[in-house]
């Protein structure tokens, strides 16, 4: 017997196990696909990262910086002070009248013995004109008692009068003598009272503001007209505190302070030194302090009466100490610090004991040592350990390429 149906189900059998190989094969290679896909994308990973750190890490930054060394600085103090004149004087007048005129310039310069106003001098010319006529007079009845004296001595010597009336003559002679020089210092009197109606200043310096008005009444002696400051040399009055006074080494005297220096509103220092001249001998107990008072030449007149500046009072010099800008100088709730480039350009902080300013720089007592770059710029963008391209400082800074990428593989 023939079976027929062997052959279909061989070829059935064929289909399955080519089927069978066909998914093995698809498989396979799918997998191979996907794994290949991976590596791919962990490779594109990796050089994301390697792009985002090389972009994240930053250039070193450009810092200008000072190499210490120490040196000397002055022992001093500062205050603030206020000028005066060296001589002040109230003008008022001597006599009272009418004041016809001012002969003078408001804020002008004034010479000693020159003629500031002018007071209506007519009821004192009448005065003087008075006075003469009454020494006139009397200076006829003098002579008329000496002659009388004179006649009567010879009458005496003759016994034709008595002694009393040759007596009564001599007294009457000088009882007109005395009568004389009353009435010459008189003449005297109207005459100064007749020059008081010029009113002069007694000292060079410069006038100040006229107080009253030409036809005004003045009264003599309390009427204040203007004021006259001599300002070459000119005055300056200031006070230092306990603590002040420990900075210099103590109470001043004119015979411990080397030098007196000015700072103008402007910042800047007056050409001039001065000298103390004035030293309080004791602490005033109101305010704590101790009034001094230094002078200046000021023959220029930059410097006028009423103005406020610094003075800078210098007593000696201290060695082997640091300057450091101002802008240098940060401060902190610790004190104040600097920061400084290291030998690994590095920023760092130093923190350090500061005393008083030398024109625009910080006096640092302690906290630094020799050959330290402080940086002096840039501050503001510095952080601990940051690092910096130090160059000196006032010089252009060279242009510094990106840090090479530590994690590069």
């Amino acid at each position: 017997m023939v079976v027929k149906t062997s052959k279909p189900y061989q070829q059935n059998s064929n289909v399955q196990v080519l089927d069978t190989k066909v998914a093995t094969i698809s498989l396979s290679s799918m997998l191979v696909v996907i794994t290949l896909m991976t590596c791919f994308m962990l490779a594109g990973c990796d050089k994301k990262q390697d792009a985002v750190k090389a972009k994240g890490q930053m250039p070193p930054m450009p810092v200008g910086v000072i190499t210490l060394q120490p040196t000397s600085v002055p022992i001093s103090a500062e205050a603030v002070a206020q000028t005066e004149g060296a001589k002040e004087v109230e003008i008022r007048p001597r006599v009272g009248g009418i004041l016809l005129k001012k002969l003078f310039e408001e804020g002008s310069a004034i010479k000693a013995g020159q003629a500031m106003f002018l007071i209506d001098p007519v009821p004192f010319q009448i005065a003087l004109s008075s006075a003469k006529a009454q020494l006139a007079q009397q200076k006829a009845r003098v002579e008329q008692t000496q002659r009388e004296a004179q006649r009567l001595q010879g009458l005496l010597a003759t016994q034709s009068i008595s002694q009393r009336e040759a007596d009564n003559a001599a007294s009457d002679n000088a009882l007109a003598r005395a009568g004389l020089a009353q009435y010459e210092a008189s003449v005297r009197e109207d005459e100064l009272n007749l020059s008081y109606t010029t009113v002069i200043s007694p000292l060079s310096g410069v006038a100040g503001r006229f107080e009253f008005s030409e036809g005004a009444l003045v009264n003599a002696n309390t009427s204040l007209l203007t004021k006259v400051s001599q300002i070459s040399p000119i005055w300056v009055r200031f006070s230092l505190s306990d603590s002040e006074l420990t900075q210099v080494g103590g109470y001043l005297s004119l015979a411990n302070v080397k030098e007196v220096r000015l700072i103008l509103p402007n910042g800047e220092e007056y050409a001039k030194k001065g000298q103390l001249n004035f030293a309080a001998s004791g602490i005033d107990p109101t305010l704590g302090t101790q009034q001094l008072r230094a002078t200046f030449e000021n023959a220029d007149k930059r410097l006028l009466p009423g103005q406020f500046v610094r003075v800078r009072v210098i007593t000696g010099q201290k060695d082997g100490v640091f300057v450091v800008p101002q802008t240098a100088v940060m401060t902190n709730d610790q004190g104040k610090f600097v920061y400084v480039a290291n030998s690994k350009n590095e920023a760092t902080i130093k923190p350090i004991v500061a005393g008083n300013w030398v024109g625009k720089d910080w006096v640092v007592l302690s906290g630094l040592e020799a050959g330290d770059k402080v940086i002096v710029d840039n501050i503001i963008k510095l952080r601990p350990g940051a690092a910096v391209s130090p160059h000196p400082a006032g010089e252009p800074s060279a242009p510094v390429s990106p840090a090479p990428n530590q994690s590069a593989k």
